[in-house]
């Protein structure tokens, strides 16, 4: 579905709000990873963020977790001055079947995060991994059919150099992966990268720093922390006017 166009992935380009999330299906004893594009709103409002998912009742406890563990970083990070002023929806777009577990939950925290700075994110890069409210990436299952699954819709397109997922560090240790996908690797025209950090992950996605406090408590200018702070103080200002 997705090599002849009825499933929207893409991998390569620059999107706003927009990433690919890996996730795994398994059918009987047989399992398989597949991306798909997580997408992310953003907008004036006191709804916090929104899980669609959850809305329509879709959602797993597991990833409704995940979604408020979310929401408690977020706020950690950029409500410490102002009221969060924010309603951000968050989809797992074209799935129809329902979502649970929480891998997803960092790659949804890049698709706010690049929403609240206009700064887009690659989508020659696929991601995983859940968060903790203090933004440290915390390990998930699969990640072996998760990183080959991604590759193959790659390859079936043309590897450029570019493509790659993004996964736990603690992952590496169960990395098995087939010959071709390390192949590869070691070719350089598909890329693995384990991170344990939120900001180290948007770096990647975006080739944007992203910024931390300095000792006034303010973030540097033109970093994706900044540019986040920057829309949400704005909606913040906002909201108290229409009060």
């Amino acid at each position: 579905m997705i090599k002849e166009g009825a499933l929207l992935i893409n991998t390569d380009g620059y999107k706003v709000g927009q990433i690919n999330g890996l996730t795994v299906i398994t059918i009987g004893d047989y399992s398989f990873g597949k991306p798909s594009k997580i997408t992310a709103s953003t907008y004036m409002g006191r709804e916090g963020i929104i899980n669609i998912e959850r809305e329509v009742e879709m959602s797993g406890s597991t990833h409704s977790k995940g979604v408020l563990i979310l929401t408690g970083y977020i706020g950690g990070l950029f409500a410490q001055e102002m009221p969060l002023s924010l309603t951000a929806s968050v989809c797992f777009e074209q799935l129809y079947g329902g979502v649970d577990g929480d891998s997803a939950s960092s790659t949804e925290a890049y698709a706010i995060l690049s929403s609240l700075s206009d700064i887009p994110i690659n989508q020659s890069i696929a991601v995983t991994g859940s968060i903790n409210q203090k933004g440290e990436i915390q390990p998930i299952g699969g990640v072996n059919e998760k990183i080959e699954g991604f590759y193959q819709i790659c390859k079936m397109r043309g590897l450029t150099g570019d493509h790659g997922v993004i996964i736990p560090k603690q992952n590496v240790r169960n990395l098995h992966l087939n010959d071709d996908v390390i192949n590869a690797v070691a070719a350089g025209k598909f890329h693995i990268y384990a991170i344990e950090t939120v900001d180290q992950g948007i770096e990647i996605l975006t080739g944007v720093p992203a910024g931390k406090r300095d000792k006034t408590g303010k973030f540097p200018a033109g970093t994706i922390n900044y540019l986040a702070y920057e829309k949400l103080k704005k909606y913040a200002k906002y909201g108290e006017k229409s009060k």
